[in-house]
């Protein structure tokens, strides 16, 4: 069954989000409209200043939209939830506090108790390869190392929805194809809705189910992209002719974008 025919777990119906600047205002999103599919994997790219991170933001409830509705299983986002699970470039683990105790903090504010969130953490720690580091600090790890602690400990409170603000941006290029590998591999047998921004298109189209390509001036759907490749996405999809005319599709479309042009549903 095909994304468009299942029921949306997120709705953007005319969304608009403006932001007082120099005396001014600044429209950051303009009149953005779509759904996404339950377990549904969305990566979104663009231009600087086309308003990737300001979406990703209402949806996680950081920000509120000036005008539009932004639904999560048909109900108003109105602030951030335990639903939503966010994650950014930056790691946000706390250092004091080992991989374990990073990935059961969650756990421990919503009250779970202490053999269950044991048990939940290690179970994530497993799935994302730390299981030798459970106990090691923050600071003895690689960025990639952080980073998968980071996914594991947004998965162990069981957000329904995933949003990932370029969460592999600061890494270096083998680091980063393998976390897209092992976030593959982690969607595949624990799955979720996932909205994933990035500025790097092979990425993109290496994760995606659907690629939104948004347009900057005033910020906005320019095209939505279907990724027809085949699951579990190996080097071998990576290295094949259809991957590389994906490539070119999604390239010509950020980077030869027409003024004023917008993506109808």
């Amino acid at each position: 069954m095909t994304a468009q025919l299942q029921a949306s777990k997120i709705s953007l119906t005319n969304v608009h989000k403006t932001f007082p600047l120099d005396g001014r205002t600044f429209t950051a999103l303009d009149d953005v409209s779509i759904d996404f599919a339950e377990n549904e994997f969305v990566t979104v790219v663009g231009p600087s200043g086309c308003g990737k991170t300001t979406l990703l933001n209402i949806l996680a409830g950081l920000e509120t939209p000036s005008g539009g509705v932004a639904l999560v299983d048909g109900k108003h986002v109105t602030g951030p939830s335990p639903e939503r699970g966010v994650i950014f470039q930056q790691y946000a683990l706390f250092p004091w506090l080992s991989v374990r105790k990073n990935v059961e903090f969650g756990l421990r504010t919503a009250g779970v108790g202490k053999a269950e969130r044991r048990e939940r953490a290690q179970h994530f720690i497993d799935l994302v390869g730390l299981s030798e580091f459970a106990d090691a600090m923050p600071k003895t790890l690689s960025g990639g190392m952080r980073q998968r602690c980071a996914i594991a400990r947004a998965y162990a409170v069981d957000p329904s929805i995933l949003l990932m603000d370029e969460p592999f941006g600061a890494l270096d290029a083998l680091t980063r194809v393998r976390l897209q590998e092992q976030l593959l591999e982690t969607w595949s047998q624990q799955k979720r809705t996932v909205l994933f921004i990035t500025h790097d298109v092979d990425e993109a189209v290496f994760l995606a189910n659907r690629i939104v390509v948004m347009a900057a001036g005033p910020g906005r759907i320019y095209d939505v992209i279907e990724v027809g490749l085949p699951y579990p996405r190996t080097e071998a999809v990576r290295l094949s002719e259809e991957f590389t005319d994906l490539r070119n599709q999604v390239w010509r479309a950020v980077h030869h974008q027409e003024p004023g042009h917008r993506w109808k549903p």
